[in-house]
């Protein structure tokens, strides 16, 4: 299992993955847009969206593992509370970890196999009413 979100030392500042992209969530409430920062080195994974302080709604990260995996995430040194869900290589949700707790190292699993994992503002998948099954569309994902 791999564990995003690494210790990086505190002197380290914020830093934005290298790429962006536009993702789309296909829920029961409508198709949802986010603008997102993509994380596909180890480095910029392991970093994720550690030491900032706040994230705009319809802004998120989105983590590429490149094949189907079980993987792990914590809050070390990330100061706002995060929804993270976990995205199955075929553009499928597989799980939601909701309003995980800034600052904690408890391990947070993918609960199964996963290519990518969306972390954005905590309270977003209850406002989009983001799902287990809803389909990922952009970036790796395919556009459907």
């Amino acid at each position: 299992m791999l564990v995003a979100g690494c210790a990086v030392p505190a002197a380290q500042t914020p830093a934005s993955a290298a790429a962006q992209d536009t993702i789309e969530i296909v829920t029961s409430s409508g198709v949802h847009a986010f603008s997102v920062e993509l994380a596909t080195t180890e480095a910029e994974r392991a970093r994720g969206l550690m030491f900032r302080k706040s994230l705009p709604e319809g802004h998120g990260m989105l983590f590429d593992f490149q094949t189907d995996q079980p993987v792990q995430f914590w809050m070390r040194n990330t100061y706002i509370s995060l929804d993270m869900i976990f995205i199955r290589g075929d553009g499928r949700v597989l799980n939601i970890a909701q309003n995980t707790t800034p600052l904690s190292d408890a391990l947070i699993p993918s609960a199964g196999p996963v290519r990518g994992v969306l972390e954005v503002i905590a309270g977003t998948a209850r406002k989009y009413h983001i799902a287990p099954g809803d389909r990922v569309t952009g970036s790796f994902f395919g556009k459907h």
